[in-house]
């Protein structure tokens, strides 16, 4: 089907500023859609208001309006632009709100505005809590037992019913806004309050517990010709009762066997084509009982989201392009896979590799609060690791956070099984250090899964890594090479094989580097090497054979931001794209090195080439090695990716890395606090009295 010719010009609605729940995945989501429908020669008008944005950017889009994404606002940028339609799936909950808003005030039908990409009957279908268990129900279906409430009375009342404790959620909000488990009355009575007031449709679901239970999710897409494709499988690792934006994820889905996958799969199918999505992307969360193996629909997204943005990176099916290519009548199979070219996008991924997704919170931030994970999302930001292996995917995403409490030790004393085991019991950040460390102490690997919740397999895995470090042992001079290459390829970092070594980081990797024990770089080619991939999109693994193409263009690597934190968020990635663009348009070829799933510089057609790798010393030095065999390398960039790069800048120099721009020397004298007041000593320019403090003492002299 050609795509419908009844559109000249769009409106897309943006996602506002970054708040918990709703992050930069709109920013990726959004400049997607601008470019695609830019491409089909249409007008886009956008409204956001975040200026540290790619989307904001005034080349995106041919109207923009920085403007807060209010009915009133909006109404006011449609009576001036008068866009034939309107794409309100690429920006969380507050466009999808914001559509509705418009819908239920009459604008849209006074200004003859059509909304695309998903319906307000598909939109009311998927967010409103009562129609969308009907609407299971229809086809088949399970949801848990609940009740559609509207005071904090019958909430009450429903508890009684199903008996505590019971799942709050309210409808119509993001990032699990207001819900929670309530184990008693007085829990519920606050919390039922809460919801109803965080819902715009003052309404909550008070639902039966499926606290425990394993929890999954699957990414679809549909045309307007039926055509239905699961783009990926991801399993919480956490089970239900910790938001899924908080768990750690793996993608594709582990511990399904076959028959549970395909019952999976006909549900979401069926819900989807229920519900009316028919143009574009949702996912759908399930959660399956481990001891009967019962299957429950928790919700459905009718949108893209943050699940979309790391299915989008872990398999490299761009959902935000072919949604928006969805949107203007297109169908699946006539839309080209952008990493084969060969195949279209009907074809469902296949991975041949394991994508692990860790989330980083903020609670040092702020020592008040509570690092207890619930249904209300607390994460800031997340990180992605890719592997051959889950053990090497979860080791490389957990260093990717930058934050030495989330890696895993293997030396030193663990502590007491069952004291971990309780501390663990209660998920919170950090929870897979814990229960690393109980088995580290001899706690029992069902015993870890009867208190955690936690597959059993999962739990194995852990050990395993707990087995191949008690391996590395003695002095790094005895050590076989053929442990070292295994502790590699189950992702451990040289800092972890130097601490169980008793000595440094450096004396490692040139141990490693002797005995010729280096990464090749593997390709995410959404076929699993089916058909040639013509995407340079890789990931690091310890195997026989490299995929990265030589290359006689002078080539240029800029580093990225790492996962987003308070102090460091989407600002940092729109630099560095920028600066990949103006590297482009001076004739360089360039390279991206960055882990956060979220962001458009991890999009497989920002930079010539991407690496999906964590930002440490190591694995930049390693990149930097590979492309230097593949051909001419001019520097890597480190000052646009914000304090992640800044940090290993003057290693990177000391191992002869050429810095492109301001030098590492530079960035020491800026970075360091008395070195900075010499600085302004020196150039004669006022600054507060201050000295330099090691110690206590020193500090209060």
């Amino acid at each position: 089907m050609p795509r419908r010719e009844d559109l000249t010009s769009v409106l897309v609605i943006g996602s506002g500023p970054i708040v918990i729940g709703q992050a930069c995945e709109f920013d990726y989501s959004g400049t997607q859609a601008c470019r695609v429908l830019r491409s089909e020669g249409l007008r886009v008008v956008l409204v956001n208001s975040n200026p540290a944005t790619i989307m904001t950017d005034p080349d995106l889009a041919d109207a923009t309006y920085v403007e807060p994404i209010t009915l009133e606002m909006v109404t006011k940028i449609i009576d001036r632009e008068r866009p034939d339609a309107l794409l309100a799936t690429m920006g969380g909950q507050t466009a999808l709100n914001t559509a509705m808003d418009l819908h239920n005030a009459g604008v849209l039908d006074r200004y003859g505005v059509r909304l695309i990409g998903a319906n307000i009957d598909a939109i009311r279908a998927g967010e409103d809590r009562q129609a969308f268990k009907d609407i299971v129900a229809s086809v088949g279906g399970e949801t848990a037992r609940s009740a559609i409430c509207t005071t904090p009375q019958e909430c009450l009342a429903a508890a009684e019913e199903f008996s505590y404790p019971v799942v709050v959620r309210p409808s119509f909000t993001l990032g699990g806004a207001g819900s929670g488990f309530a184990h008693d009355a007085d829990e519920l009575r606050r919390m039922a309050a809460d919801g109803i007031a965080a819902s715009p449709s003052s309404e909550v679901l008070v639902e039966e517990s499926v606290l425990g239970w394993k929890e999954f999710e699957l990414e679809l897409m549909r045309d307007r010709a039926d055509n239905v494709v699961v783009v990926c499988s991801i399993e919480n690792i956490d089970p239900m009762g910790v938001h899924t934006g908080d768990s750690v994820t793996v993608a594709p889905a582990m511990t399904l066997t076959d028959r549970e996958y395909q019952q999976m799969r006909n549900m979401a199918i069926a819900v989807m084509r229920a519900v009316g999505v028919d143009a574009g992307g949702c996912n759908i969360q399930f959660a399956v009982d481990p001891a009967t193996g019962r299957l429950v629909v928790i919700e459905m997204n009718p949108r893209v989201s943050r699940s979309s943005a790391l299915a989008s990176k872990a398999t490299g099916f761009p959902i935000a392009k072919i949604s928006a290519k969805l949107a203007l009548g297109y169908t699946l199979d006539e839309i080209p896979n952008d990493i084969t070219r060969t195949t279209p996008a009907a074809f469902e991924p296949a991975l041949d590799y394991v994508v692990v997704k860790v989330p980083r919170f903020a609670f040092e931030k702020f020592p008040g609060a509570d690092p207890t994970l619930t249904t209300t999302m607390k994460s800031v930001g997340e990180a992605m690791g890719v592997g051959r292996s889950f053990a090497e995917a979860l080791q490389k995403a957990l260093r990717s956070l930058e934050q030495p409490s989330a890696v895993f030790a293997f030396t030193g004393d663990p502590g007491a099984a069952e004291q971990l085991l309780e501390r663990a019991r209660v998920p919170h950040d950090g929870r897979l250090r814990t229960v690393q460390q109980a088995l580290r102490a001899g706690a029992d690997r069902l015993r870890v899964t009867e208190v955690t919740g936690i597959d059993p397999w999962f739990v194995e895995q852990i050990d395993y890594l707990n087995r191949i470090a008690a391996t590395v042992t003695g002095d790094l001079a005895d050590i076989a090479p053929a442990d070292i290459a295994r502790a590699k390829r189950a992702g451990f970092s040289d800092a972890q094989l130097a601490d169980l070594l008793a000595t440094t980081e450096d004396a490692v990797r040139a141990a490693r580097h002797r005995a010729g024990i280096r990464p090749v770089y593997k390709t995410i080619d959404t076929c699993a090497a089916e058909f040639a991939s013509s995407t340079p999109y890789h990931y690091s693994s310890y195997d026989s054979e490299t995929e990265v193409a030589p290359s006689d263009r002078p080539r240029v690597i800029v580093l990225g931001s790492g996962p987003n934190r308070i102090g460091q968020g989407i600002e940092f990635d729109y630099a560095c794209c920028h600066a990949v663009m103006a590297l482009s348009d001076a004739g360089y070829e360039t390279i991206m090195i960055n882990c956060n799933p979220e962001t458009v510089s991890t999009d497989y057609d920002t930079a010539d080439r991407l690496y999906v790798e964590p930002l440490t010393v190591e694995d930049v030095l390693e990149v930097v090695h590979a492309e230097q065999e593949a051909g001419p390398l001019i520097g890597v960039i480190v000052q646009l990716g914000g304090q992640t790069p800044l940090g290993i800048a003057a290693a990177l120099a000391a191992a002869d890395v050429p810095i492109i721009g301001t030098e590492p020397s530079a960035i020491h004298l800026a970075e360091d606090r008395g070195l900075f007041g010499q600085v302004l000593a020196r150039a004669g320019l006022p600054s507060p009295p201050h000295g330099v403090a090691t110690f206590f003492a020193e500090a209060r002299s």
